[in-house]
């Protein structure tokens, strides 16, 4: 069970800070994400992490601005976002997979378990 929480409205330039809580004895995963889906379109990749080793992706729109980090021993992904757009505009998820390999990182098919979504609206 993954559960996301830090969503709000705030100005563009903006800064967020989301974060993502593994609950259970035990979390087992290979890479935990964050993918976003805006009114009327697709959900898609913004950023994942290598739950071991730390190594991060992200999508070029957030490169420079969005930095996902992880703790492993609280079982928790962030994702702080800065010099927020409008464009940020969307419901946050994350996810986390045991299997998915680094070529598959942004594909949502990749990913057994979801958060339920955190709302950031960015106003201009």
């Amino acid at each position: 069970q993954l559960q996301a929480s830090g969503g709000g409205l705030l100005q563009a330039g903006g800064s967020l800070r989301l974060s993502c809580v593994a609950s259970g004895r035990t979390f087992s995963t290979r890479y935990a994400a964050w993918f976003r889906q805006a009114p009327g379109k697709e959900r898609d990749f913004v950023a994942a992490i290598n739950w071991g080793a730390g190594y991060t992706y992200y999508q070029d729109s957030v490169k420079g601005r969005f930095t996902i980090s992880r703790d492993r021993t609280e079982n928790t992904v962030y994702l702080q976002m800065g010099s927020l757009t409008p464009e940020d505009t969307a419901v946050y998820y994350c996810a986390a997979s045991a299997s998915v390999i680094q070529s598959n990182l942004a594909s949502q098919n990749a990913y057994a378990n979801w958060g339920q979504g955190t709302q950031v609206t960015v106003s201009s």
